[in-house]
């Protein structure tokens, strides 16, 4: 998944320390030639961003000029395709490549949802396509190249074809259900495009940027809720900062992340709701990614260079998560009012270790376009799920979002039960200067309550949350579903239908509380408003 964010560029093979013999080492599609520049199917890093860069800046910009509309189920399905000769065009400007051709897949559906999260074409344009992209020198083991954007808001990722597939059929579905729940872990897709050169294809998708590398990260988790083989290998744990696993949280996180009560309840709703929704799709083997950042650490490292190293930690110019943060992805928009996006925590979601230090989570749910692997057993029908048993258990996805959901519900995070939500102490709980308490005292803070709650937290009890009563239980469903497209298309209807799409001032779930739109707005006063409000009313 999204594995490391580095600020340097690559210089030196990613498979091998050394450049030179590295050589021809290659990773799926992902290699490197012979100067040490990555490849990708054999293009090289360099061509395939000046590429994205031209064709996104095409694709966008032309989308611009063209009206706003309702999404229509159509809109899905389409793809748009412009040829770039390396000599240029009456359209297009000339270039150093390979001729080449970009697509862009459901391009009035994409402009939708990058309103939905808040995003301007000009600002999309511009981080995308203005400033160099950045390659991730350390992009994991699933042979994709990842690129993040100079202002770390966006993160480039090289898909399969079977993967963009994938996000196509999961595109209707997918947005109806952000359309409901703007509040969610996953990923935000922001876009999916193809260039086609030399024939052959590279996909790749626009999402959020889960770590953002202004931030230093202390600690980095990718979980899943199993244990089998889930531990860092040795060569993992020699890089400077290893992506650990599930194992290696249970060894040395015992007392878990403690939450003040209202963080957690709001995680844990958010956690509910997306593996309900993961599970309808039939999807598995996501992770939640977790970057932790330990502020104590960090003014210990600060206290003991002795320098005043403040400078660089800051984003460049004073520069704010724009978009899609942690904490907004937990309560939507600045809960209550008031900003949540204050200049020193970035968006993170505050919370203390066991030994009381003061952290802030940056999280996000990764890797959910996989499970095309599943559709594949299934020869691309959805309907052979039900004839099937064998091929793959259809209670398999259900049991992964429930085995996930448990995990981080249970014992990733933990209900701070030494900082009760009562006015006097939050303002303490807030700061943490309550420092540590004995190692005994944070283990019985933190590990008699949630042995005694351990079954509020499953992904359907009876006791958990309100939220699904209504939705009955989807774990009695009749044996013979409809068929995944049948149920989407259906449900996509209703939703046109009924609502048109047009994006609500609040959503349906939401009335009593926030606004939909972010920090954006007030900077902008009422122009910061999506373009769409005005057609709309």
């Amino acid at each position: 998944g999204s594995a490391q964010k580095k600020t340097t560029p690559v210089e030196a093979p990613l498979m091998t320390g050394q450049p030179g013999p590295g050589h021809g080492k290659k990773l799926g599609h992902r290699g490197v030639d012979a100067s040490g520049e990555t490849t990708y199917k054999k293009t090289t890093s360099s061509t395939l961003k000046g590429a994205i860069q031209l064709g996104i800046g095409y694709t966008v910009g032309n989308l611009s000029s063209k009206p706003e509309r309702d999404v229509l189920m159509q809109d899905f399905y389409v793809v748009e395709s412009i040829f770039f000769p390396s000599e240029g065009s009456n359209l297009t400007p000339a270039h150093h490549f390979q001729d080449f051709r970009f697509k862009t897949y459901a391009p009035v559906a994409f402009r939708y949802f990058r309103e939905l999260f808040g995003i301007r074409p000009d600002d999309y344009l511009y981080s995308l396509c203005n400033e160099p992209l950045i390659e991730l020198s350390n992009p994991g083991a699933s042979g994709s190249l990842f690129y993040v954007t100079s202002d770390d808001e966006f993160i480039i990722k090289t898909v399969m074809h079977k993967e963009a597939e994938f996000l196509q059929k999961l595109l209707p579905g997918y947005y109806m259900n952000l359309n409901q729940n703007p509040r969610t872990l996953l990923p935000k897709f922001y876009g999916l495009y193809c260039v086609q050169s030399g024939g052959k294809n590279i996909r790749v998708v626009v999402m959020n940027n889960v770590l953002p590398r202004v931030v230093k990260m202390h600690l980095k988790f990718d979980l899943k809720g199993s244990t089998y083989k889930r531990r860092a290998s040795r060569k993992e744990k020699e890089k400077s900062l290893p992506t650990y696993k599930d194992l290696d949280f249970i060894q040395d996180v015992p007392e878990g992340l403690l939450l003040d009560a209202d963080t957690f309840s709001a995680l844990v709703k958010t956690l509910q709701r997306d593996c309900l929704v993961l599970e309808s799709f039939k999807i598995m083997d996501y992770s939640l990614l977790l970057g932790v950042h330990n502020i104590d650490q960090q003014e210990r490292e600060r206290q003991a260079e002795g320098a005043q190293s403040t400078a660089d930690e800051k984003r460049p110019l004073g520069q704010k998560a724009l978009y899609s943060t942690a904490m907004e992805s937990i309560q939507g928009g600045a809960a209550r009012g008031e900003a949540i996006e204050t200049d020193d925590t970035m968006g993170g979601i505050p919370a203390v270790n066991g030994r009381g230090e003061r952290l802030l989570l940056h999280i996000g749910i990764i890797d959910i376009l996989q499970s095309y692997r599943f559709i594949k057993k299934l020869e691309h029908t959805w309907k052979a799920l039900v004839h099937d048993g064998d091929t793959v258990s259809v209670h398999r996805p259900s049991f992964y979002a429930e085995r996930f959901f448990k995990f981080m519900s249970n014992t990733v995070f933990r209900k701070n039960s030494s900082l009760k939500s009562s006015p006097s102490k939050k303002g303490r709980g807030a700061l943490l200067a309550v420092k540590p308490l004995g190692p005994t005292a944070a283990f019985s803070a933190s590990q008699i309550p949630s042995e005694r709650e351990e079954a509020q937290y499953d992904l359907r009890g009876a006791r958990s949350y309100p939220t699904l009563e209504d939705e009955g239980r989807p774990d009695l469903l009749p044996c013979t579903p409809p068929s995944f497209e049948e149920a989407t298309t259906a449900s996509i209807a209703t939703t046109l239908s009924s609502t048109s799409l047009s994006i609500p001032e609040r959503s349906p779930s939401e009335t009593s509380e926030q606004p939909r739109y972010r920090r954006r707005t007030q900077s902008s006063g009422q122009d910061g408003r999506l373009p769409l409000q005005p057609l709309l009313h």
